[in-house]
C-alpha cells in the first residue's frame, strides 16, 4: 500500500498539496480526478520522489520514501514503472531499443533474455513486428502501448499513469483504457492513473480519489464517487463548471 499523510506541497507562495491524506491499495486501479491545475500530476511525482513534500509522510509497503539516500531511494523507484503523459520515448532509438532500455539499465540478463522480454511486452498490448521502427513512425496511440511496453518489461509493483489518454481521439482513448485493464488483469499490478476522463474513467478503475485545493475531497470505489452527493463532486463530473465549484 502506499500511503500519504498530512502532506503539504507549495511552490513560492501558491499552495499545491494541503495536509492530503490518501491511501492507494494494492493490486488495484486508482483514478486520480480533479480540475486542470490541481495538482494531480504534482501528487503523482510525490509517489515515486520526484518531489518531496515541504510537509507530512509518503510510505510505500510502510517504508518512508523521504530524505533517502540517493541509493535507497532508487531501490524504492524499483518497484515502480511509469508512462509518461508525453511517452518520453527516445526518438533517437527504435521501439526495440526503447523497451529494452530499463532491461539494459537495471538488469544483468543476456541480450537474448532481453530479446525475448521485450518482445513479449510488445505483445502484450498489441504490438508485433514493430520493433525496428523508429518513434516518428508511429501513430500517438501506437507510441502508447510502446510506452506500456517500456513500463511492464521489468514486472513492476506499482505503474504510474499520467494522463495516458491526453491527445487521443475517443476511439484510441477507449483501446487504451482497454488495454490498461488488461495488462492490469494480467500483471495485476498497482496502478495509480491521473485523469481527466469523465466518465469513462469509472470504467477501468476500481477506485477513484478526487484532489480538489489541496485535499482529497472524497475516496471511494468507482460508484460511490459516480453516485456521490456532495456538491463539488456532482458539479465536476457533470461537466458544469460555469461558476465556481461548490464545497458544500
Amino acid at each position: 500500500m502506499i500511503t500519504l499523510r498530512n502532506v503539504h506541497k507549495s511552490f513560492g507562495a501558491q499552495k499545491v498539496l494541503d495536509g492530503l491524506d490518501l491511501d492507494i491499495p494494492d493490486g488495484k486501479i486508482t483514478a486520480i480526478i480533479g480540475p486542470s491545475g490541481e495538482g494531480k500530476s504534482v501528487l503523482l511525482k510525490h509517489l515515486i520522489g520526484l518531489l518531496q513534500p515541504d510537509s507530512g509522510t509518503v510510505e510505500v509497503d510502510g517504508e518512508s520514501i523521504l530524505n533517502l539516500r540517493r541509493s535507497d531511494l532508487n531501490g524504492i523507484r524499483e518497484k515502480f514503472g511509469m508512462l509518461f503523459q508525453n511517452v518520453a520515448l527516445f526518438d533517437s532509438m527504435n521501439v526495440f531499443e526503447n523497451v529494452a532500455f530499463p532491461l539494459e539499465e537495471k538488469t544483468s540478463l543476456s541480450k537474448e533474455e532481453i530479446r525475448e522480454r521485450v518482445l513479449s511486452a510488445l505483445e502484450d498490448v498489441g504490438l508485433k513486428n514493430i520493433e525496428n521502427k523508429f518513434p516518428d513512425e508511429l501513430s500517438g496511440g501506437m507510441k502508447k502501448r510502446v510506452g506500456l511496453a517500456r513500463a511492464v518489461v521489468l514486472n513492476p509493483k506499482i505503474i504510474l499513469f499520467d494522463e495516458p489518454t491526453t491527445g487521443l481521439d475517443p476511439i484510441i482513448k477507449r483501446a487504451i483504457h482497454q488495454l490498461i485493464k488488461d495488462t492490469h488483469d494480467k500483471f495485476g499490478f498497482t496502478a495509480v492513473i491521473v485523469s481527466h476522463e469523465i466518465p469513462e474513467i469509472f470504467d477501468v478503475a476500481q477506485n477513484v480519489a478526487m484532489l480538489f485545493r489541496g485535499k482529497i475531497l472524497q475516496h471511494g470505489t468507482s460508484d460511490e464517487i459516480r453516485n456521490s452527493d456532495h456538491p463539488a463532486i456532482r458539479q465536476f463530473i457533470s461537466g458544469s463548471l460555469d461558476g465556481p465549484i461548490q464545497m458544500a
